[in-house]
């Protein structure tokens, strides 16, 4: 495995525990999803993946190597994050927020070089956005700086690739521009992925395997097609489901019908 947590727990100080009994993996070239009704624990879990956080206990490692002992150099060229708000303090143009993602492979003190450039345009086209190299981040509309943010995680050349939220407050057409766009990198890159999301549709068209969770521990972990269905999404969310193969789809879709209690 990749990426593997184990009894994870965290608690954030004077507060009662976020998360306890964490455990989860994602294989080389995977794309595992962590699904889960507010409060869940999703987007703490992320930043504990990214080291962002330290766990209360348990741990998180990387091909055997525990996060701890990375410095946040060599982590950023193992992980690359996508986190659910991007706030911009200064008005940078679209090229130089996907140069950002190159400062873990360059010296103290060093300037990006030509081949930095590359690599941020070839990133910039990937996520089909190189039109967009000159326009302030600003003027960007919410799908634009997505794909933006998205191109500077890969600029950063990171083997696994952590998203909050990737299409949280976009409109379904960009909703479905992204993840088309993440199942392309997936393949055509080989990039490992773990993606939090309340989108279950989403889910299911991305998601080789998902993680359920609820108040902090793993309700269920495995393959998309075995655990996505009306009994889970019944437990966790209190909510009837039709859960049923699309064919022209090619996955699952979820059709909610009804709460529960």
């Amino acid at each position: 495995m990749l990426l593997q947590a184990a009894d994870l727990a965290f608690a954030y100080p004077g507060a009662a525990r976020v998360l306890d009994g964490i455990s989860l993996s994602a294989a080389r070239g995977s794309i595992v999803g962590l699904i889960g009704p507010n409060g869940s624990g999703k987007t703490t879990l992320i930043r504990l993946l990214s080291g962002t956080l330290r766990p209360t206990a348990g741990a998180v490692v990387i091909d055997g190597m525990p996060l701890g002992t990375l410095s946040r150099r060599d982590l950023a060229r193992r992980v690359a994050v996508v986190p659910q708000d991007t706030h911009v303090t200064f008005d940078f143009s679209a090229i130089e927020i996907v140069l950002m993602g190159r400062y873990a492979h360059l010296g103290m003190f060093a300037l990006e070089g030509p081949d930095d450039f590359a690599i941020a345009r070839q990133a910039l086209a990937a996520t089909g956005t190189a039109a967009l190299e000159s326009r302030q981040f600003a003027t960007l509309s919410g799908g634009e700086k997505q794909r933006v943010v998205i191109a500077s995680a890969l600029a950063q050349s990171s083997e696994i690739l952590l998203l909050d939220e990737p299409t949280t407050a976009l409109d379904i057409g960009f909703q479905f521009e992204i993840a088309s766009l993440l199942v392309s990198l997936n393949r055509s890159q080989g990039t490992t992925m773990v993606v939090s999301t309340h989108d279950l549709n989403l889910a299911a068209m991305l998601c080789s395997e998902l993680v359920l969770m609820k108040a902090g521990r793993v309700v269920a972990h495995g393959q998309t097609r075995s655990v996505l269905t009306s009994e889970n999404i019944r437990r966790l969310y209190g909510v009837d489901a039709d859960v049923t193969f699309h064919p022209r789809a090619g996955h699952l879709t979820v059709v909610p019908l009804a709460r529960t209690d």
